[in-house]
């Protein structure tokens, strides 16, 4: 029995994927072609692409925004789990990835149902006239705009919607008592703020690198 959160070694983390992990040999290999990128860091960890899957079950989600989509590992994810009338709006800027996104896309049968918009995420989510008709919105993308991310998740969502921040833990980065980086400053930012917030239900769970749940009160 434990009152915290565990620690968890590399052969810890191996049997939780282990008996856990139930990745499609797809998402394998678009996993395993990221990792060859030099932005492959970028990539969210395959536990939390099938929690991410989980969510849009559970959710029932049938419309979807993701701010950050890279190679399209977390999209896949999402648009897999969504009914087949279903929708994911996918916000990123131009990129090499974004072949590489499209073709898994295609392979797997879900590209009719994702929209990728190349543009400033700000830019895109501004111009979505649509006031909560979303149910879920996965934000995993430049960290300094997390706070207008929250925002816009916070207009565009419907009531009982869920809003996911990826990096949220930011590798310890948010223990800083003077960042320098403003991707940490504003984490710290959205974090604190997050505690207090009425418009949210709040949890936020050491799974990745930090992810934080907000169901839009």
């Amino acid at each position: 029995m434990t009152a915290r959160t565990l620690n968890l070694d590399d052969s810890l983390y191996q049997y939780l994927l282990d008996v856990s992990l139930r990745e499609t040999p797809l998402l394998k290999r678009l996993r395993d072609e990221t990792q060859a990128l030099p932005m492959a860091r970028w990539q969210v960890a395959p536990e939390q692409g099938q929690f991410l899957t989980l969510m849009v079950k559970l959710t029932g989600a049938r419309r979807i925004l993701e701010v950050g989509t890279f190679t399209g590992y977390s999209a896949l994810c999402m648009a897999a789990a969504l009914p087949e009338e279903g929708a994911l709006i996918c916000c990123d800027i131009a990129g090499d990835y974004n072949a590489i996104a499209r073709r898994y896309w295609q392979e797997a049968g879900v590209a009719d149902r994702i929209d990728l918009r190349l543009a400033p995420a700000l830019q895109t989510l501004s111009a979505l006239d649509e006031p909560g008709r979303f149910d879920l919105m996965f934000i995993d993308a430049d960290k300094a705009n997390y706070p207008a991310y929250l925002e816009h998740a916070l207009r565009l969502l419907r009531t009982g919607g869920l809003a996911i921040f990826d990096n949220t833990l930011w590798s310890g980065r948010v223990l800083e008592a003077d960042p320098e980086s403003a991707d940490t400053r504003a984490i710290q930012v959205l974090n604190r703020a997050l505690k207090d917030d009425a418009r949210v239900d709040l949890s936020l769970l050491p799974l990745g690198d930090g992810l934080t749940l907000c169901r839009k009160r």
